[in-house]
């Protein structure tokens, strides 16, 4: 795909991209695809994967008590158990508020462990990574921002969300639908969002403006991006899904350069080329 390209007039030392579609077919590679990048919190979307993947053979429940008093799994893999940013005290009663929060998924991370009788980094690593020939990616430390990968495995991780094989369709489906509606809050580096939607540990687009997919990416578009400057969406509507992988921190540079970039990647794949 020639618009994936575009990535080397970015101001950045290193980037790497691709473009799979549902059926797992790579449709375009630019760069060195397998370069291990921090993700930062693209971390989020593999930790809720292993997270749902817990729910699924029985070790956890969605609606289970998990966090802060009133809080369950779900409210942490939305973003609504009240929990702040980056620090473990509670800012506002569970389901009321969409406070983004990296504490919410260490808290998920120390709950799975504990039910699982398995330190988190190894369940990611049995649940999702082994599984999927994800031989690059770890996701040790911290499961809100801590994991490392490549453009090449994430390709496998993206296939496997938009044709799950590990998960039933139906829990994938609940993934990338809004829990809680409605709800306000901050998307970082993009400010207030009303609503500001989320599902369990992916993104949601909705009709979000400014945001850092492109202005002609559906609604139901899906995803996470990362301070790392690393993101990767999942646009249903196309049928495809993009991932791009930097060494440089997120900054004004990925707000100016990835909407136009994806936009031109959603008109290639529009025009069949």
């Amino acid at each position: 795909m020639q618009s994936l390209a575009m990535i080397d007039n970015w101001p950045v030392p290193t980037a790497a991209a691709a473009v799979v579609r549902a059926d797992g077919t790579v449709l375009g590679t630019h760069g060195p695809t397998a370069h291990r990048f921090p993700l930062a919190s693209v971390t989020k979307p593999i930790a809720a994967y292993a997270a749902l993947v817990a729910y699924e053979e029985g070790a956890v429940e969605l609606d289970e008590p998990a966090g802060p008093e009133g809080s369950t799994v779900r409210h942490l893999l939305a973003h609504t158990s009240g929990l702040a940013f980056d620090e473990h005290r509670t800012t506002a009663a569970p389901g009321t508020r969409r406070l983004y929060s990296n504490a919410g998924f260490e808290v998920l991370g120390d709950h799975i462990a504990k039910a699982t009788d398995i330190p988190f980094p190894d369940y990611v690593r049995q649940a999702v990574l082994e599984p999927l020939g994800m031989t690059a990616t770890t996701v040790d430390g911290s499961p809100a921002k801590d994991g490392v990968s490549t453009v090449d495995d994430l390709v496998r991780f993206a296939a496997e969300v938009q044709v799950p094989q590990l998960l039933d369709p139906h829990t994938v489906l609940a993934a990338q639908t809004v829990v809680h509606p409605g709800l306000k809050g901050v998307l970082p580096g993009y400010g207030h969002q009303n609503p500001n939607d989320w599902g369990l540990g992916f993104e949601i687009r909705d009709s979000k403006s400014p945001h850092w997919t492109g202005g002609s990416s559906s609604p139901a578009t899906f995803g996470h991006f990362g301070q790392s400057g690393t993101f990767l969406w999942i646009d249903p509507v196309a049928g495809a899904a993009c991932i791009a992988l930097t060494d440089r921190a997120f900054g004004p540079w990925a707000a100016e350069v990835w909407p136009p970039f994806t936009d031109a990647v959603l008109a290639e794949l529009r025009s069949g080329h």
